[in-house]
């Protein structure tokens, strides 16, 4: 049985704050099962690594004996999200969000025991308040309060538009909370007005107030932004074990014990003894392969991880170029084409500000050899195998 300060430090590892830490120690010394809420808007059909650090966390609860509620907000999905967006956000068709929120399904339970997670739905009760009822929420708020959320103050203060449908979202998200009767929310350190929102929500209908725990972003690949399908730095979920284990070879030494602080479900003292024997000096890419092989293992099976990393160790130990790598052609016309750009158009890299980088770093080989000329431009008529990093690859045809 573990103390209530043995759990407590396993729920701080990784979180980023506990709101109020407090009022959550004394609800885990009733020991009593919590209900303990996250919500996911259907907005995207796929998961990245990014979103599974609030997933790993809800399993931890759920691996303490508590109540999981994933809340699937296809009501909310319908209004949009506006959190960090400096633009009125595209609502999703209820089509659509009845085809993402099917796939969403599938993969959390990847993470999650689906025997043992209540698997909720906003628009159950959504769709059956009154508009008195939603006029009745909408009074518990004010606009000046609203206004002091970030991106709100800041599209106001600039000028840009903003729809009174959303105001309501954080209204929503707070009133959900209220129906499940969550005694702990789970969201990213962005979501935290939304998720305050849950608790004077509860306030106001009678309710104990919900504790709120707020998990970090992750970075991406890049090691600068936050993982974002968007911006091509992800980890997908459901990607080949190939590609998550070279991605996450990837990523630096530095990150690497972020990722695993976040990702991993190794025991704090395995950690602190993978550390130590960095310190003791261990090469860090042979713990980066132990964390790529739990985790390739974890979304693919228990066999998937090693073969994972005996194939990695095959072909990028031993510098062998893979056989199945992809074909381009490019147009590069009569004068040519910068090499940043035949980076970029050939997907081995986001933008040429990335390739630019890429090559400043000695990271670029052409057929094998290092190349370090940012000002290279490749004509027409080439055949060309490029290397960006340890495991990008592409036969580059450039044609007039």
């Amino acid at each position: 049985m573990r103390t209530v300060q043995e759990t407590l430090a396993e729920i701080r590892r990784g979180s980023e704050e506990i709101l109020v830490e407090k009022e959550l120690i004394e609800k885990l010394e009733t020991g009593k099962p919590l209900r303990i809420k996250a919500g996911f808007d259907p907005t995207a059909p796929d998961l990245h690594l990014g979103h599974t650090v609030l997933l790993n966390k809800l399993k931890l609860f759920q691996d303490l004996g508590h109540e999981i509620l994933f809340l699937i907000g296809d009501f909310t999905g319908m209004i949009g999200d506006p959190t960090g967006k400096n633009v009125t956000r595209k609502p999703l068709t209820p089509e659509q969000v009845k085809q993402n929120a099917e796939t969403y399904q599938k993969q959390v339970f990847k993470i999650l025991d689906p025997e043992r997670t209540q698997v909720v739905f906003n628009s159950h009760w959504m769709n059956e308040l009154s508009s008195a009822d939603m006029i009745r929420l909408a009074s518990h708020h004010t606009v000046a309060r609203m206004l002091e959320r970030d991106d709100f103050h800041k599209r106001y203060t600039g000028g840009q538009p903003i729809a009174i449908h959303e105001f309501l979202y954080p209204l929503i998200q707070g009133y959900d909370s209220v129906v499940l009767d969550a005694d702990v929310e789970l969201g990213g350190t962005d979501q935290k007005f939304n998720l305050l929102m849950g608790r004077e929500l509860q306030k106001a209908y009678g309710k104990s107030p919900q504790c709120i725990l707020t998990m970090p972003l992750l970075v991406g690949l890049d090691g600068v932004q936050k993982m974002s399908k968007s911006l091509g730095n992800y980890i997908g979920i459901d990607e080949s074990p190939k590609d998550i284990f070279g991605k996450l070879m990837s990523i630096s030494d530095e990150l690497m014990w972020r990722y695993i602080e976040l990702l991993s479900f190794k025991s704090l003292t395995d950690i602190a003894d993978w550390k130590q024997s960095v310190a003791d000096g261990r090469n860090p890419i042979e713990v980066k392969k132990l964390f790529a092989e739990e985790i390739v293992s974890r979304f693919h099976g228990d066999a998937a991880g090693p073969q994972a990393r005996l194939d990695f160790e095959s072909q990028f130990k031993k510098g062998e170029i893979p056989d199945d790598i992809a074909e381009v052609n490019l147009t590069v016309g009569a004068e040519g084409m910068p090499i940043a750009n035949v980076l970029k158009e050939a997907g081995l890299t986001v933008s040429t500000s990335e390739a630019l980088r890429m090559i400043k770093q000695g990271a670029v080989k052409i057929d094998s050899e290092k190349m370090d000329n940012k000002d290279l431009i490749v004509m027409h008529d080439q055949q060309l195998i490029i290397q960006v990093g340890k495991r990008k690859y592409a036969k580059v045809l450039t044609i007039q």
